[in-house]
């Protein structure tokens, strides 16, 4: 049995290594081509339409995780981007890593990725244009940060193979550990267990996978290799990306974080906000 595990474990890691470094280095290289000013300048337009489209595009060429996305939120403040777009931005650019994507496109399927990557681009549209209509810019404290640098320089090949060793150096460790997490599942946890403790009946579920991936902070990359091996083993789909799309969107780090720019009624709306998001997600892929 642990010699199996041990097999599984090798032979995921193994296979998201070499995605995930081909996948960051070719994404590297095309970064250089993104020009970033003219979609800023489409941010602070009058055209909350075309705005809101820029910022799910700059949120998809940045890819951050919860916490890093929060010095780009301050300097976008900064520079009196609407308040709803900077909004769109906070909860799109965590779930709409193109690596993670592409690694989640290979690993559960592109219909699934397609569908994640609409469902939290809505989401994250609707609820940055809601927050504003609703007032809660008024709960923005005035913070700088610093430590935030924009990128305006074209990648070459020595660029873009440093960039894949730093992201590497950042994300990599959460692979191995969401390989290792899911080779134990994977190797000792019974099937029949999974299938029916969190088969496709259990609607309750998926609210609950919800909430605890906020606490929980396990990042997309560590994610993908696990929710690829709870769906193997039966579990439903709902819960496991409503808990996919909880715990990128939010974590405790990130809320504390948050704190120092936000009052209290904004964080508490955005907790609400990432599980409402993700709740609603996850019952739509259970419908699908």
């Amino acid at each position: 049995m642990w010699l199996d595990t041990l097999k599984s474990f090798l032979y995921i890691a193994a296979e998201l290594t070499v995605l995930f470094i081909v996948i960051s280095f070719v994404i590297s290289l095309l970064q250089g081509y993104i020009p970033y000013e003219k979609i800023e300048k489409k941010l602070s337009g009058k055209n909350k339409g075309i705005a809101a489209f820029a910022a799910i595009v700059f949120a998809f060429i940045t890819p951050f995780c919860s916490c890093s996305t929060i010095p780009v939120v301050v300097n976008m403040l900064k520079k009196k981007m609407p308040f709803g777009i900077v909004m769109i931005f906070l909860f799109a650019s965590p779930v709409l890593d193109p690596t993670i994507l592409t690694l989640m496109g290979v690993v559960l399927g592109w219909k699934v990725t397609i569908i994640y990557t609409v469902l939290t681009t809505v989401f994250s549209i609707i609820i940055g244009f809601t927050l504003e209509a609703f007032g809660f810019e008024k709960y923005v404290r005035n913070v700088v940060m610093t430590g935030y640098e924009e990128k305006n320089q074209q990648f070459n090949v020595k660029l873009a193979l440093k960039e894949t060793f730093d992201l590497m150096k950042s994300v990599y460790p959460y692979l191995l550990i969401g390989a290792l997490i899911g080779s134990v599942i994977h190797g000792l946890v019974p099937t029949e267990w999974i299938s029916t403790v969190f088969g496709k009946d259990n609607w309750w579920l998926i609210p609950i996978a919800a909430i605890i991936g906020v606490p929980l902070y396990i990042r997309l990359s560590s994610m993908i290799p696990i929710s690829k091996i709870l769906i193997a083993k039966g579990m439903a789909l709902g819960p496991v990306m409503a808990m996919i799309i909880s715990s990128a969107g939010a974590s405790l780090p990130e809320i504390i974080l948050l704190k120092s720019i936000f009052k209290k009624e904004l964080v508490v709306m955005f907790i609400l906000s990432v599980i409402t998001m993700s709740t609603v997600s996850g019952f739509i892929f259970y419908l699908i």
